[in-house]
């Protein structure tokens, strides 16, 4: 392209000349390989300078839960209240997909975000942009910014005050590159009622085996093809929403490989062949499907037509007969006797649940004030003020010790039951249970290429749940077709290096998101009207050279 500019130069006017080599700066700053642009190291300044006003955006996701949004909103004005000279711009999502797709591309132009909320599995493909993301653990014991720092002017969580447990899911990579901003787990929501009705009493700790009897019993049918418990024509007495968790916890409690810390590929073995085959037996006798396959557990669970209902505690405003969100119409609820519980183990003694919610990371600029603005905000979301009340909306659980035990907190949680909004017994009981349950969870390994290993790991149970439904037997051929296949979609032999541990490189970063792709298609077809607007301006003059030079010839002659 270079070379091209230099041929057409000469034959084009000086603004000519100057557009042409615009657009192709631009072109080829574009359409470099993603994530490739690096940045220099952020350095943390001695002070941070109040007379300068500074601009920062935060991505956060949102749905439909206005209350959610207002909490951000005060947190903002009361953040820009002891700094005036900070403005903090607000951008809400509808899900957290849409944030990582947007920061990818934004990483190829340098127009990241300052603050984001988002998953660590996204945060550590973030990181194939060099310094795109700051490390934080310098920040985290700066004397006068660090957390409950001298100069901070709020009461901010000290390190020793956000729980270990959730803080760990941000260490990846040999640093801390986020902080814990909500934590959930996963509950099982039942429908006790019917647990009873068919004969069964539900334990003191669920396991597989009970949860899989009672839903195979469920499954039977009168004559009239309706389903004996419940007298309708739908049941799927066990539901799961996530399907990644499912496997991924599953394979926890059989104490069986999933992957390395580093990034090795443990999934595909004997025991992750035996759990398929068991939710094939199940699925085929009617008991189980998910939450891709049927819809939301929440919606069956309150239609009486679910029995074992697994989603996350953040979930728990959308279950039971007097949940206060609801997506089926009233007169499709059923009254029953929601109980809240663990999810199913197989060892009892050892129970392991998995903690997962999103974190808030900080993206680098070329400003070290700026970045040091961002992180002052970031503190400030781990406030008491802000962390109660956004777990208060729904079933998430403060991620700090300094907000969960504080007085306001505990009263929040005594009062369960007192009213169906702010506080819904479920609601409140998923809460309780993961604060119960703390030093059970466990978190994944995070490194680049591990939200596709994720996908994978639920994609073996949705591949294999179709299956059944379409009549395939699930046997030694098909999980080996199946491993191939599932080892093909997601790339996971590109993470996979010769040593069999997780590649280095851009080869972990999987398809670029489409609006990428949009964009660099658009630079492609403009790139091709330049071209040609280019090679037609130098067909012209050398024409125009051609036809001058016989009549030159004549006037020397």
């Amino acid at each position: 392209m270079k070379n091209i500019y230099q041929k057409c130069k000469a034959h084009l006017g000086p603004v000519q000349a100057g557009f042409a080599a615009l657009l192709v700066g631009t072109a080829l700053l574009l359409t470099g390989c993603h994530g490739s642009r690096g940045m220099d190291p952020f350095q943390i300044p001695d002070e941070f300078d109040t007379e300068q006003n500074y601009e920062i955006t935060f991505w956060a996701k949102n749905d439909t839960n206005k209350t959610q949004t207002r909490i951000y909103e005060q947190a903002i004005e009361d953040f820009q209240t002891l700094y005036p000279n900070v403005t903090v711009n607000l951008r809400l999502y509808t899900d957290y997909g849409r944030i990582y797709n947007d920061v990818i591309t934004n990483i190829a132009t340098n127009t990241t975000p300052n603050v984001c909320i988002t998953y660590p599995d996204h945060i550590a493909t973030y990181l194939t942009g060099t310094n795109q993301v700051v490390p934080l653990e310098e920040l985290f014991v700066n004397e006068k910014y660090g957390l409950g720092g001298s100069e901070v002017r709020f009461l901010a969580p000290t390190p020793e005050e956000i729980v270990p447990q959730f803080l760990e899911e941000c260490r990846f990579g040999g640093h801390y590159y986020a902080l814990p901003y909500m934590r959930s787990t996963e509950a099982c929501y039942i429908n006790k009622t019917y647990v009873e009705k068919l004969g069964y009493t539900l334990p003191d700790t669920l396991t597989w085996d009970f949860v899989w009897e009672v839903s195979d019993a469920a499954a039977a049918k009168s004559e009239d093809g309706t389903y004996l418990v419940n007298g309708q024509k739908v049941m799927i007495p066990f539901i799961y929403k996530s399907t990644d968790n499912m496997m991924i916890q599953m394979l926890r409690q059989k104490q069986a490989g999933y992957s390395t810390p580093e990034g090795e590929i443990l999934l595909f073995h004997d025991t992750t062949a035996q759990l398929l085959r068991d939710i094939a037996e199940h699925t085929k006798k009617g008991a189980f499907s998910t939450f891709k396959i049927s819809s939301y557990p929440a919606n069956f669970l309150n239609a009486g037509q679910c029995i074992f209902a697994i989603d996350s505690t953040a979930g728990a405003t959308w279950m039971g007969s007097d949940a206060p969100l609801m997506d089926i119409s009233e007169d499709k609820v059923v009254e029953f006797e929601t109980v809240v519980m663990p999810i199913p183990q197989f060892d009892t003694e050892q129970p392991q649940m998995i903690s997962q919610g999103p974190s808030v990371c900080i993206f680098n600029k070329s400003d070290p004030q700026e970045v040091l603005a961002s992180w002052l905000f970031v503190q400030y979301l781990l406030t008491n003020q802000v962390q109660i009340a956004y777990s208060e909306t729904e079933g998430y659980v403060p991620v700090t010790t300094k907000a969960q035990t504080s007085e306001e907190y505990q009263d929040y949680l005594s009062r369960s039951g007192e009213d169906n909004t702010q506080h819904y017994e479920i609601k409140i009981k998923a809460a309780q249970l993961l604060l119960d349950n703390v030093g059970h969870t466990f978190v994944t390994p995070v490194f680049n290429g591990s939200a596709s290993l994720r996908d994978a790991a639920g994609q073996l149970i949705e591949n294999t749940v179709k299956s059944v439904r379409r009549g395939e037997t699930v046997d030694d051929a098909y999980l080996e077709k199946l491993y191939g296949d599932v080892t093909s979609l997601y790339r996971l032999d590109q993470l996979i290096g010769s040593n069999g541990t997780a590649a280095s490189g851009k080869a972990d970063l999987g398809p670029l998101p489409w609006t990428s792709v949009l964009l660099l298609l658009s630079l492609g077809g403009a790139w091709i009207l330049i071209i040609a607007y280019l090679a037609a301006k130098f067909l012209a003059s050398t024409k125009n050279v051609q036809k001058k030079e016989p009549h030159r010839q004549r006037n020397k002659q």
